[in-house]
This record gives structure tokens, C-alpha cells and sequence, in this order.
């Protein structure tokens, strides 16, 4: 279990951390490879293929995240998709009452996401989820995503932290690889971060399903 007493500052992931990745699952899995087969005048599955190659290209570096970078690619109006299916926005249930005792007993919480701002400003509107921090951070300001050492080096930098009390919560095994090799002190991986798919069997890190049994 956590040792509260040694953790002054939460980092927080918010896809699938904070938020339900069933919204971010089916956007890019199923409406935007649809919206490509229309665009294109492909199959359906002609159009999975191109587009999850694409994705494979550009896994774990800021790309993947960069709405600009797929309407680029792709040439189409992705955040005007996006909003299209923003009533699948849904906080995870276990996260208001976690947010709030966390901030009863004086941790620092610090959304940082490799989320683009736009996704992140639109998802601050449907939830509120800003509400409970005090800071956020898109790794798109540093131009480097959470799975490079670079931007783990520059974000510590910034805000100070102190890193060997620092909890840092993700649902990215990779992204948690990264944050222990920088040598963030306490790691929590979240095991169900979309609702709709079966919990993840994860082995390297203490993992939660639910926030409520760790406060």
C-alpha cells in the first residue's frame, strides 16, 4: 500500500486515470477510421489498417497526442469530431471522493497528461476536473511526451517538486516506466481505465481499480 505520509505531491494522469478512456477508445478505434473510409472512399477495414499503421508509427512519442498532427495526416476536423461524441466524456466514479480527500490532507495535485490543450480545455468544460487541481501540465508545452526522460527532466525543473515524494498515478505501463526511470518515488498504475473493456493484468506496479480502497 501507499505511504501517504511520504507523498507531498500527486501527479495525475487524465485519460483513463481520471477519466474514463471508453470516450478516447472509441473515437480513435472506431469514429475516426470510419470518418477515413468515408473521406477516402475505402473499406471500413481498408481504412483500420492505414490508420492503425499510422498510429504504430508514431506510438509513444508526442505525435500520437497531437490533434493537429492527425488532422494534418488524415485531413480531417478532428476536434469538431471530437465534439461530436463529447457526451462519452465521463469521469471515473472513484475519482471525486480520492481528488477531494487528497486535497483534505494537503497533497499538491498536478493533472499532467500528454493530452493536447484543445482535448484537455474541452474536457475541463464537460467535467469540471480542473476544480480539484492545482496545476496542470500538457506535455505538448514542452513539445516531448510523458514516455521520454527529457520531459520528465524539464517539467521536475518547472514546478519543484520533490520527486523522491512525489505519487505519480497513469494507466500507461510505458508512461510509468519512464516516470520510475526518472525516479519518481511512488508509482500506482490504474488496472480498469476504460469502463467498457476487461481490467488490465498489470505485474510491475501497485495497480487500483478503484481510488476509494487506497485513501
Amino acid at each position: 500500500m501507499l505511504n501517504w505520509s511520504k507523498i507531498d505531491t500527486v501527479l495525475l494522469d487524465m485519460d483513463g486515470t481520471l477519466l474514463d478512456l471508453h470516450y478516447d477508445s472509441h473515437f480513435w478505434l472506431t469514429v475516426l477510421p470510419q470518418q477515413h473510409a468515408l473521406a477516402k472512399n475505402i473499406s471500413l477495414s481498408e481504412a483500420k489498417e492505414d490508420i492503425f499503421k499510422r498510429y504504430q508509427a508514431v506510438s509513444g512519442q508526442i505525435e500520437w497526442y497531437c490533434l493537429d498532427y492527425w488532422e494534418d495526416q488524415l485531413k480531417l476536423p478532428i476536434m469538431d469530431l471530437k465534439r461530436e461524441t463529447q457526451h462519452l466524456i465521463k469521469v471515473r466514479d472513484d475519482v471525486p471522493y480520492f481528488l477531494t480527500e487528497l486535497k483534505k490532507a494537503g497533497k499538491e495535485l498536478i493533472l499532467l497528461t500528454n493530452a493536447h490543450p484543445e482535448n484537455v480545455m474541452m474536457k475541463f468544460e464537460h467535467t469540471a476536473i480542473d476544480n480539484y487541481l492545482d496545476g496542470v501540465v500538457s506535455t505538448h508545452e514542452y513539445g516531448v511526451s510523458k514516455e521520454q526522460q527529457s520531459l520528465w527532466h524539464q517539467v521536475q525543473n518547472d514546478l519543484g517538486f520533490n520527486k523522491t515524494r512525489t505519487l505519480f498515478v497513469d494507466d500507461s505501463v510505458a508512461v510509468l516506466n519512464a516516470a520510475k526511470e526518472y525516479g519518481i518515488g511512488h508509482l500506482l498504475a490504474v488496472a480498469n481505465p476504460d469502463s467498457q473493456q476487461p481490467h488490465n493484468e498489470i505485474a510491475d506496479y501497485l495497480s487500483v481499480t478503484d481510488y476509494r480502497t487506497i485513501i
